[in-house]
């Protein structure tokens, strides 16, 4: 696929989503918010990738808003679009609904937007040399990308506040001590581990147990009561239990061979799916 601010790679079950405009060290505008939207549209719709990997091009991984219009950046009614929306936030949320593992690789900086837009992945590793910031106390606007509800919810509202309220740039050490990322890697080290841990996903797991499983895990993280798990994982597990990929599972395991798993991502979700949308528990 082609498109002018993201590189589109699919290998062997692998979709590495690069962002692409490396001489602005991938700073974030219309164009890439509306080309993410689209490629993980295609990325879902296609049963072929198991895992997405986002990464940048160059030095940078975001270095968040394009700021090339000065002090108006972030003023809406200066721009050709004035909708009240935020930009980033339409991709958070984008990213959260992905039937996708979502795997973020930062070669570099992340800062504003190009942090905040990845909190809905589902891991990050990050390169020795990556900077994290949430820097919008500093530029005079607010948190945005939906970041007020997946940041504490990552790293606890304490660490999460010292971040935002400071707007200080920190370090992939600092970023791992507060819970943001899950490991650091020297750079020419970083997508080999991040396609490591994506092969362990896309070799040996059920593709419709992943899309069940991811949106669980994010879906409980806003639910009142365990009773709300139980009744999404009695349907869940009934549903798996009776079909085609749990058989092979076991079967798989007692033979001692690799997985050949059967349900479509795309072709066999379950009637109760997407269950978020009826709630008789509520």
């Amino acid at each position: 696929m082609s498109y002018k601010t993201l590189d589109y790679q699919i290998e062997e079950g692998i979709l590495t989503l690069t962002l692409n405009r490396p001489e602005r060290m991938n700073a974030f505008n219309a164009d890439m918010r509306s080309e993410l939207i689209e490629a993980f549209d295609a990325a879902d719709a296609d049963d072929a990738v198991r895992v997405i990997i986002v990464t940048g091009a160059g030095k940078a991984f975001c270095a968040g808003a394009d700021l090339e219009s000065g002090g108006d950046t972030f003023n809406r009614h200066k721009r050709s679009n004035a909708d009240i929306r935020d930009g980033g936030g339409t991709v958070s949320l984008r990213i959260f609904e992905s039937t996708k593992p979502v795997i973020g690789a930062f070669n570099g900086a992340a800062v504003g937007v190009g942090a905040t837009m990845t909190l809905p992945m589902d891991i990050r590793l990050a390169s020795t040399k990556a900077r994290f910031g949430f820097v919008f106390a500093r530029r005079g606007i607010t948190m945005e990308a939906c970041s007020s509800w997946f940041l504490p919810r990552l790293v606890g509202v304490q660490q999460a506040a010292e971040w935002v309220f400071t707007g200080r740039v920190f370090d992939a050490e600092e970023a791992l001590r507060g819970g943001l990322i899950r490991s650091i890697h020297e750079p020419d080290e970083l997508l080999p581990a991040a396609r490591k841990l994506a092969r362990e996903i896309a070799d040996n797991t059920s593709p419709m147990s992943t899309v069940l499983n991811r949106q669980m895990l994010w879906r409980m993280l806003g639910a009142d009561h365990p009773m709300e798990a139980h009744i999404v994982d009695s349907r869940a597990i009934a549903f798996m239990g009776e079909s085609p990929d749990a058989k092979e599972g076991v079967q798989s395991f007692l033979e001692k061979r690799a997985p050949k798993f059967k349900l479509s991502p795309s072709q066999d979700k379950p009637e109760f799916y997407p269950w978020w949308n009826d709630r008789p528990f509520r």
